[in-house]
């Protein structure tokens, strides 16, 4: 059965590369706000639930392998079972996200700043091209060198190099214990705790900064957590999971606005960005988001996170969604180019949702 549907899937980019028509994979569509509008009239939806399911977990061996059309909720579910997880936190943005979607939009949630991203979890994918050839790459064991390590260009690659079809991670085990504390404290003082923090041998696994107060998760041991928790200070949150999902899945006040949402990566150690409306910042001020009016200048902001060492992405916006991630230099856009041509040739999928340019 799961065969019938990849040949199907496969069938569908054939005739729309002899046809010169275009597709637009997508799963849950639960991060379909994410991107440039590119939806045209004339394309065809590839609708990639279809094919799901757990294909191999062993928990003993820390490897998971499903299908891309495998909702994230089960994938959480089944981990936590066996006290394991995701490390790097994905959010979900709704019940239907997908663990394709996951890997096209290359999110990470607030435990980022400790375990890595998304992209350091990929182990191996499967996946169709422009051609509809059903390719094979990585594996389901940490240490796997190939030359290059394909399958983690498929990490915020937004759908553009191909249909996935299957992706193995590494999981981790889940913490025995958590707790957050809250400390108030203006924003340039938050930046250097949470840095001088990140530099000393403590179980912080989170940071966020936001309404002049600093939060912090603690998790590990027990005895580890406490010892820290009464050297670092701050009150205990009742609640911390809560909050941190809150964070994760955009549900906080602060996300709650029809304002104009960037996000901007750049070096945790950076200034506080003076720029109007509101910040909430992540991953030890190294992701800092920006609630602000359509009437501010985004080609200041995207200057703005250059020179602090990183770039600003249009995350969320009511109106038509154009350039909405940070121009690329000449050499890397070739490459991106490059990379494009090779996995799909006819230009068929996603175009126009990661650059306009294909």
């Amino acid at each position: 059965m799961q065969q019938i549907i990849i040949d199907q899937y496969s069938a569908v980019i054939c005739a729309a590369a002899e046809n010169k028509s275009s597709l637009q994979i997508r799963g849950g569509g639960t991060k379909h706000f994410y991107g440039n509008s590119s939806f045209g009239q004339k394309d065809t939806l590839l609708d990639t639930t279809a094919y799901h399911g757990i294909i191999d977990y062993e928990p003993t061996e820390l490897v998971i392998t499903a299908r891309a059309g495998t909702r994230l909720a089960d994938l959480d579910a089944l981990l936590a079972q066996h006290g394991q997880m995701l490390a790097f936190e994905p959010p979900h943005f709704g019940a239907d996200a997908t663990l394709g979607g996951c890997i096209a939009a290359g999110l990470s949630g607030p435990r980022r700043v400790a375990a890595g991203a998304t992209r350091d979890f990929v182990l191996g994918t499967r996946l169709l091209d422009g051609k509809g050839r059903d390719l094979r790459f990585g594996g389901q064991v940490m240490k796997n060198v190939a030359g290059y390590d394909v399958s983690r260009l498929m990490v915020g690659a937004m759908g553009t190099l191909g249909v996935l079809l299957e992706v193995s991670l590494k999981v981790l085990p889940k913490p025995s214990f958590e707790i957050t504390v809250q400390m108030p404290m203006n924003e340039a003082a938050a930046i250097e705790k949470m840095n001088q923090w990140a530099s000393k041998p403590l179980p912080i696994s989170a940071t966020c900064y936001v309404d002049g107060v600093l939060f912090l998760r603690l998790s590990g041991a027990e005895s580890a957590v406490r010892a820290a928790q009464i050297k670092l200070g701050g009150e205990e949150l009742a609640g911390g999971k809560a909050f941190w999902q809150s964070v994760r899945e955009q549900s906080h006040d602060f996300f709650q606005s029809d304002k104009l949402l960037w996000r901007l990566s750049i070096k945790s150690t950076a200034a506080p960005i003076l720029l109007p409306g509101k910040q909430l910042l992540e991953w030890c001020g190294g992701l800092r988001w920006l609630l602000c009016d359509a009437s501010v200048d985004q080609e200041i902001i995207r200057k703005i996170a250059k020179n602090a060492g990183g770039h600003a992405t249009l995350f969320r916006s009511n109106a038509f969604r154009n350039a909405v991630f940070h121009p690329l230099d000449p050499a890397m856009m070739e490459i991106h180019r490059l990379l494009k041509e090779k996995f799909d040739p006819s230009g068929i999928f996603n175009p126009g949702r990661l650059y306009s340019e294909f």
